[in-house]
């Protein structure tokens, strides 16, 4: 019996080498090292995580899908690599500088890791650094251990993950509701979010009360709130514009609205983000204009950081208030959420990262308020933001701000259904984050001067003392 069951077993051993490409002549003689080699060919490489250790960081900055985004690799001494990025429009150096805090460390040792780097989180962009390495260090454990990121950060509770499809703005609101039926819905997305700004109602006299305080020395319209220039609108904080919306200049953003939901219907969720800066009032007054077009929200209709204001916004209409893409701490969120100053909370996991928009979620949850995602980066935090809706509860919808962009789904090397589906993404099961770089496109869109992943060894040494304590 006993020699029956080790000729069953030596024949099924036997059987499964010949499938897997060497057959049993061919294995009989071949050198030992070949045999050995062959027959441990299925056995995974990275079965030693307490061994592991961060050996290497390098980035890859591309362009024009559509914003420029610094892409991390960090390498490890068995061989395996992570992927990251820093946030849409961040500077690689916020992830560079934390080159030397990591190396050596073990990449599995995630939430240690990060206590030690969480000093250098700031908000917006530049919690982008700690957010990409800690998309990295994920990507690897996930590999080591072969399982999805859904699966440690508890489970997943969806396999599909609606998106929103986010719209720029035009000047004729018949050709931008065209345009975002043409594109959007007819493309089988569900959800919608449209940017209209108080910029366009600069272009018509008796729409706007001080617009001409901020405007160009000279000019009469207003300029663009995407300014970098210190010191014009686009850098003047909310409250401090002291800009106000007249009667007509509401008739006017309304028509947009309207003409928007008779080109796309009800059926579809409709949001509205970009309005301007400009105060508490001027925010009321636009949140009630758009009760009767239920609007899904209004979002960053004022910066995140104004509690009071916020509330006083959400207290003053029915128009549900959405923000928090800037806030780079589920600390920072939390203000907002036990005050309920929001309808809805709305991070960013390239500013709060993974761990931080888990909690995030979590947190909302017990204050009965729901969670969207901002994203507008590369495949690698798409997947990454993927992982996080499916596995918290109180998740709606996730941005795609690539829509239309043909590189952008070029440079993700899989099933294209996998990230767009009759509007929906499809929850990886692949180990890590499941994602895959077509490097060709990488290397095509790398920002002019940009290296391809080269050595950063300048970055290998602290060159200052962290602690924040005496």
């Amino acid at each position: 019996m006993n020699k029956k069951k080790s000729d069953n077993g030596r024949r099924s051993f036997i059987k499964t080498a010949g499938l897997a490409g060497l057959s049993l002549g061919t294995m009989a003689m071949a050198p030992i090292e070949e045999q050995v080699e062959h027959i441990s060919s299925k056995v995974n490489r990275y079965s030693s995580p307490s061994e592991l250790e961060i050996t290497d960081m390098r980035i890859a900055e591309v362009t024009g899908i559509p914003f420029r985004v610094p892409i991390i690799r960090i390498d490890t001494n068995q061989g395996i690599s992570g992927w990251g990025e820093v946030r849409d429009g961040g500077a690689k150096e916020y992830a560079l500088m934390l080159k030397s805090r990591i190396l050596g460390k073990n990449p599995c040792n995630v939430e240690k890791i990060l206590r030690e780097i969480e000093q250098f989180r700031g908000e917006g962009r530049q919690g982008g650094g700690v957010s990409g390495v800690e998309m990295a260090l994920w990507d690897i454990v996930g590999k080591v251990y072969g399982v999805p990121v859904y699966q440690m950060l508890g489970g997943k509770y969806r396999d599909k993950i609606q998106l929103y499809a986010d719209t720029a703005g035009a000047t004729n609101p018949h050709v931008f509701a065209r345009r975002m039926k043409e594109t959007r819905v007819d493309a089988g997305y569900t959800a919608l979010k449209m940017d209209i700004g108080i910029e366009l109602l600069s272009r018509t006299e008796g729409t706007l009360v001080n617009s001409k305080s901020h405007a160009p020395f000279g000019e009469h319209r207003l300029q663009s709130q995407y300014s970098s220039t210190p010191g014009q609108y686009g850098q003047i904080d909310h409250p401090f514009t002291r800009i106000q919306i007249t009667e007509k200049g509401l008739e006017l953003m309304e028509e947009y609205v309207k003409v928007m939901r008779e080109y796309v219907g009800y059926d579809i969720s409709l949001g509205i983000d970009h309005f301007g800066h400009f105060g508490v009032n001027e925010a009321i007054k636009i949140c009630r204009m758009l009760e009767p077009y239920t609007i899904a929200y209004a979002e960053d209709i004022l910066a995140w950081k104004w509690t009071d204001l916020w509330k006083q916004v959400t207290d003053a209409t029915t128009t549900p208030t959405q923000t928090g893409e800037d806030i780079g701490t589920w600390e920072g969120c939390k203000p907002l959420i036990d005050k309920r100053a929001v309808d809805l909370i709305h991070p960013d996991p390239g500013s709060s990262g993974i761990i931080g928009t888990k909690k995030i979620g979590d947190y909302a949850q017990n204050a009965g308020i729901s969670m969207n995602l901002h994203f507008a980066g590369s495949p690698i935090g798409f997947l990454a933001s993927v992982h996080i809706a499916a596995a918290t509860q109180n998740f709606n919808t996730l941005e795609h701000h690539s829509v239309g962009l043909q590189r952008w789904y070029d440079m993700y090397d899989g099933d294209p259904k996998m990230i767009f589906d009759q509007g929906y993404a499809t929850v990886p099961e692949k180990p890590g984050l499941g994602v895959d770089l077509n490097m060709d496109v990488v290397k095509d869109s790398l920002i002019e001067g940009a290296g391809f992943f080269e050595p950063t060894p300048e970055w290998n040494e602290i060159r200052s003392w962290d602690r924040l304590w005496s």
